[in-house]
């Protein structure tokens, strides 16, 4: 007789899910534009601030130092993280509007803690309130983020025609309103009743050490790769061809992200967790290489080159998010090890920019996000869980 398990697979009532996701979704929507609006207004503002490609790898320094500092509280409450967490990235963008360059490191900063609060929660929320369905969920959330991204670069070119103020007007407009439907989240209800004398207390770590500092690695390059490539393609792209425009760069790179993220749920059954995440993972290698070593690229090699990078990349986060919840469920302290992602994003872009100003040109930059591609591919015999010997002789 197998053990009843309708308790962990009925789950929260379907109105209470609607509650709790519904506004997370909305939120992860408006955050897409907030997230990747660095990579197609960089070229604007390399040209408006006369800055050079290391001064302007401190922007994203900026705001993914704020990620940082936000994602370290996000899991203590999620509700509040995704409530204030886009309200404050709200406010962020509005300053953006008036900021010169100095002064837009501390708008920037404020954009990411609350990207960095609110992202980090609503990663959680989506990857335990059903456990069973824990990866597509979180695949489907983060195809609504890919949905914001794709909006972001539309809205710079339509949007900045006559000034960049109106972008960033609009974006805040977004995510204030995600603040106010974020209200709609349930309270969080304590697992024991207060008449309990003793109730068990969290281990002090999520994982093993080892296990956590490879997670932690694991993110921090991730997101590292995904926003040098997501924020440096663009400029790459027009420095190499005067026909590209960096919105639609921006835009191939989102929207192919997007479509990869649709079918992750599809690859899944086709080749397993594991192995996905090994063959987007050198797909992702090959394409940087290409990128790096080619003299003379046209227009086209740079977009269909731009769109492979984006779509190998596009499975590895949820992947990384799902082999992470299945070690860990919801642990109070998951928000410093989501804090190194942002790490990540603060690290790498900037070191992009820094190779790229020693080296003279972005080829030799983007040798930063191929190194850490590279790391990723060496992790990938230690993230996915072992199977359990029960399972394996249930089958």
């Amino acid at each position: 007789m197998q053990p009843d398990s309708s308790a962990d697979t009925r789950g929260p009532s379907r109105s209470k899910l609607v509650r709790t996701l519904l506004p997370v979704f909305l939120y992860f929507l408006a955050a897409g534009i907030a997230t990747v609006m660095l990579g197609p207004i960089l070229p604007t503002l390399i040209q408006h601030w006369h800055i050079q490609d290391a001064q302007a790898g401190t922007l994203f320094t900026a705001s993914f130092a704020g990620q940082f500092c936000g994602a370290w509280f996000a899991t203590r409450n999620l509700r509040a993280s995704v409530l204030f967490g886009s309200a404050i990235t709200a406010a962020g963008c509005a300053a953006m509007a008036w900021a010169g360059f100095g002064s837009a490191h501390i708008a920037l900063f404020g954009v990411g803690l609350g990207l960095g609060a609110g992202l980090t929660a609503g990663n959680v929320i989506a990857g335990t309130v059903v456990p069973a369905a824990r990866a597509r969920l979180i695949a489907i959330l983060n195809v609504v983020w890919g949905l914001g991204a794709i909006t972001c670069p539309l809205l710079v070119r339509i949007l900045s025609v006559s000034g960049i103020q109106r972008f960033f007007f609009a974006a805040a407009t977004f995510l204030a309103i995600a603040s106010l439907v974020s209200f709609a989240i349930p309270q969080a209800q304590p697992a024991k009743s207060e008449f309990d004398a003793s109730p068990p207390k969290a281990s002090p770590l999520p994982l093993p050490v080892r296990l956590l500092i490879a997670f932690a690695a694991a993110l921090f390059l991730y997101v590292g790769v995904e926003n040098s490539l997501g924020g440096w393609l663009p400029s790459y792209a027009i420095r190499t061809n005067p026909l590209l425009r960096a919105s639609s760069i921006s835009l191939y790179f989102w929207v192919a992200e997007l479509s990869g993220r649709l079918l992750v749920t599809f690859l899944i059954v086709q080749f397993g967790e594991a192995m996905l995440y090994r063959v987007c993972l050198a797909l992702l290698i090959l394409t940087q290489i290409l990128l790096c070593v080619a003299v003379h690229i046209s227009a086209a090699g740079v977009v269909t080159l731009t769109i492979l990078a984006a779509l190998s990349l596009a499975p590895l986060y949820p992947l990384i998010l799902s082999f992470l919840l299945a070690r860990t469920g919801r642990h109070p302290k998951l928000g410093s090890l989501f804090a190194t992602a942002s790490f990540g994003g603060a690290t790498l872009p900037w070191l992009t920019g820094v190779f790229s100003t020693s080296f003279n040109g972005l080829r030799a930059g983007l040798f930063v996000p191929a190194a850490g591609a590279i790391l990723l591919l060496f992790l990938s015999t230690i993230l996915p869980a072992k199977p359990h010997l029960s399972s394996l002789k249930e089958k």
